[in-house]
């Protein structure tokens, strides 16, 4: 028997895929945003630091305008350790045209332009990171201001690690709520399935509760609660009807058949084709019934292993392959046979024997003179009946199983279209499965165990 379980392996999952839509988006979304932030903290602390150097660069000019170079001199020397009181020590440079230091704690002038007044984030000769700004304050002085921010960026870098801290829990939580709620969705939507593949292989199916409040896939299992309701009502009220049909229908013709057969003995004169081909149609309607009944009842059985016995089916192939080598033969056929002795199933002889009956008939049936036909069994039991005839269109593999259903074949033989139908519903009453294989040249009809 078969079922629905959880995703099978290589199988791709809707909740899965939605687990990780969901979690790619959670880490989009805190990379965006730590992107901005720190774009924004940059341009911040830029701003910053440029308006602390303008406004000091600004102060010293001022000096320099009011009371002249040697007031400036004196304090620049003032300022060179002082330390500001947001923690960014100053640096100070006087120099002359040539960059030859006057005043200060720099003793060499780094790369920035002072006649353009350029600022910006430089390296001082000892290597020390700063944000500086120079400027001409006439043409054989020039003015270097530098502030460092090692404490920004030690700021900036505890303010990154506390947003990736942040980011990364919130890419956790969504994570476990969206594996949490596509858990319990799997959960549900595999109940459904379950429910629907118990249908689909006739056993009973049961969907689960509805949830509180109910949602969509409530609705899709009420849905199928009622479909599949439906459709066994259907399906009983057709297989009363079939079956009592069956009943009736082949007691009269049987009370035909004898009432014929009376007929041609009291009145020898009247034997003919005409009565003669009656009595045959007769028997033939009379053996589909039989037909019609026989897969009612292995139907009925399904499952049920009242009655099933463990029996040697090597020995039952190798009686049948004895008395089908002469029917073969007189057809013109060849038959073989390849069976791995002390083979045993679960399961009912006579039954057994009609299933294997049926194929071998088919295949004499359809296979033209000079052709093969080949039976075989190997452990499992697996068992093949195959040959190189005309074979089964592909699209026609699931159809040749149902009732009354024959194949398209160009050299078609008169029947019902019930041979297949109750060898199939044999093998499903005895937990096998009879399926076609896909051959090169022919057909091949595959029994095994049901997976």
């Amino acid at each position: 028997m078969t079922g629905h379980s959880p995703p099978r392996r290589g199988q791709r999952s809707i909740f899965g895929q939605l687990t990780a839509a969901s979690i790619l988006i959670a880490v989009i979304a805190v990379a965006v945003l730590f992107a901005v932030t720190t774009i924004i903290v940059q341009r911040q602390t830029r701003a910053s630091l440029s308006a602390t150097v303008a406004t000091d660069m600004a102060g010293l000019i001022d000096i320099y305008a009011t009371a002249g170079r040697e007031e400036l001199l004196r304090r620049v020397a003032d300022r060179q350790a002082v330390v500001s009181l947001d923690a960014r020590r100053s640096h100070y440079m006087l120099a002359d045209a040539a960059g030859r230091p006057l005043a200060g704690d720099q003793r060499r002038w780094p790369q920035i332009n002072a006649k353009q007044s350029e600022e910006g984030f430089i390296a001082l000769a000892d290597g020390t990171p700063v944000y500086a700004q120079g400027a001409m304050l006439a043409p054989d002085l020039q003015l270097l201001v530098a502030r460092e921010y090692q404490s920004d960026r030690a700021a900036q870098f505890v303010l990154s690690a506390a947003f990736l801290a942040v980011g990364a829990a919130i890419i956790g939580a969504v994570a476990l709520v969206a594996w949490f709620t596509a858990r319990h969705l799997a959960e549900r939507m595999n109940a459904v399935n379950a429910a629907l593949g118990a249908a689909a292989d006739g056993r009973a199916a049961s969907f689960p509760a509805r949830q509180r409040g109910g949602d969509e896939i409530d609705e899709m299992a009420g849905h199928g609660t009622r479909l599949l309701a439906r459709q066994a009502q259907l399906l009983k009220a057709y297989k009363q009807v079939s079956e009592h049909v069956a009943h009736e229908v082949r007691t009269p013709l049987m009370h035909l058949d004898n009432r014929l057969g009376a007929v041609m003995k009291e009145h020898p004169e009247t034997v003919g084709g005409a009565l003669v081909h009656a009595r045959e149609d007769i028997r033939g309607i009379a053996a589909m019934l039989d037909s019609l009944l026989d897969i009612a009842s292995a139907e009925s059985r399904r499952g049920d292993l009242a009655g099933l016995a463990e029996f040697d089916l090597s020995e039952l192939l190798t009686g049948l392959a004895e008395l089908y080598e002469a029917s073969a033969e007189e057809s013109g056929l060849a038959f073989e046979t390849a069976i791995t002795p002390g083979v045993t199933v679960l399961g009912e002889r006579m039954q057994i024997t009609r299933l294997v009956s049926n194929l071998l008939d088919n295949a004499i049936k359809y296979v033209p003179e000079g052709g093969h036909v080949r039976l075989t069994l190997a452990p499992g039991p697996r068992l093949t009946v195959e040959d190189d005839g005309p074979g089964i269109a592909r699209e026609q593999h699931e159809r040749v199983f149902e009732r009354f259903a024959r194949a398209s074949l160009p050299d078609d033989k008169p029947g019902h279209g019930l041979g297949l139908a109750l060898s199939r519903a044999i093998a499903q009453r005895h937990g096998l499965l009879l399926r076609l294989g896909e051959p090169p040249r022919g057909a091949q009809f595959i029994l095994e165990p049901a997976p």
